[in-house]
């Protein structure tokens, strides 16, 4: 996946779309962020015990599925930092 051309954005810009301080629902995985807006499984920015507008890479460990779950969704910025 290339990285060119994307917009970068910082951890505080994606806490920001969380689905509660605005309508989109993004979360960050590998330094890539996703739109998860359209998904039923994210619905007001929680997805079972995860809040939406952070960095899941760490709490992938723990998910009953692997990282190809993202292959789901738009990858529409980078992880500043």
């Amino acid at each position: 996946m290339e990285k060119e051309g994307l917009p970068e954005y910082s951890r505080s810009q994606l806490a920001l779309r969380n689905g509660q301080d605005r309508p989109q629902i993004w979360v960050a995985y590998n330094s890539y962020i996703y739109d998860v807006s359209d998904s039923r499984l994210w619905k007001n920015g929680l997805h079972y015990e995860h809040w939406a507008g952070q960095d899941l890479t760490e709490e992938l460990i723990d998910a009953p599925h692997s990282d190809t779950v993202f292959l789901k969704f738009e990858v529409i910025g980078i992880l500043k930092g």
